[in-house]
């Protein structure tokens, strides 16, 4: 079965981190990653731009609405993703456990959802 892994954050929170906290979170993430990446079951892994740079299609009389910035309004936004393999929910939970914003980032809102995913088309 393969997972969607959205990593989110809270961008209020993390813009009140000092430089130097987020320099000492940021440069844990990367050995981080490659642990996760090495297990071999991790399908995609990818770091998001800041909502600012978002384009939101919708559809209208047919056609896309396009407008900037995301749909919804949220306190916590997706800052990353990853989608992995697992026999199991528990051996999912286990591979998710193992990246940064599960275990990093309390003092920027940095948490995980785990979903089930019922279709991928790689």
């Amino acid at each position: 079965m393969k997972y969607l892994g959205l990593a989110y954050y809270d961008p209020e929170k993390f813009a009140a981190m000092s430089p130097v906290d987020v320099q000492a979170l940021v440069s844990q993430c990367p050995p981080m990653d490659e642990k996760m990446r090495a297990t071999g079951k991790v399908l995609v892994s990818a770091s998001l731009a800041e909502p600012e740079h978002w384009i939101t299609l919708r559809p209208r009389d047919g056609r896309p609405l396009i407008s900037d910035g995301p749909y919804t309004e949220a306190k916590e936004v997706v800052g990353g993703l990853f989608i992995i393999e697992a026999g199991s929910r528990d051996e999912a939970m286990r591979l998710a456990a193992m990246h940064p914003a599960a275990s990093l980032g309390e003092a920027g809102g940095w948490g995980i959802e785990l979903i089930p995913m019922a279709s991928f088309l790689g």
